[in-house]
């Protein structure tokens, strides 16, 4: 079993940057890839971004793309979320996710009901 321990967060005035971390413990050998998605009250949970481990390749929901950058540290085992230019609509919870397939899928409408690895979430507050 594979735990994610998310830190980070908070609260940040628009146009400003903000980082998110992920620590994966336990069995990470089968985790293909992991990500991002936020989910704002009364809405449903969103893809955000999503990396593979090994070669690194990545995905973006087009709502941020060219602002938001995904990362990872294998040596730490860690995901990074960098958030820049950030916007009031970027306001949610965000949970970080793992799974054992490829990036390009997570993106596909509906992905987050078959996820079962999550992290605790982490709440996003962009103010204007």
């Amino acid at each position: 079993q594979v735990h994610l321990v998310q830190s980070g967060g908070g609260l940040v005035q628009a146009g400003g940057s903000l980082t998110l971390s992920c620590a994966a413990s336990g069995r990470t050998s089968s985790t293909y890839a992991m990500g991002w998605f936020r989910q704002a009250p009364g809405k449903e949970r969103d893809f955000v971004a999503a990396i593979s481990w090994s070669g690194g390749n990545s995905n973006y929901a087009d709502s941020v793309k060219g602002r938001f950058t995904i990362s990872r540290d294998t040596a730490k085992n860690t995901v990074y979320l960098q958030m820049h230019n950030l916007k009031p609509e970027d306001t949610a919870v965000y949970y970080c996710a793992a799974d054992d397939r490829p990036p390009s899928t997570w993106s596909l409408e509906g992905r987050h009901r078959y996820l079962e690895v999550w992290g605790q979430g982490t709440p996003v507050t962009v103010s204007s």
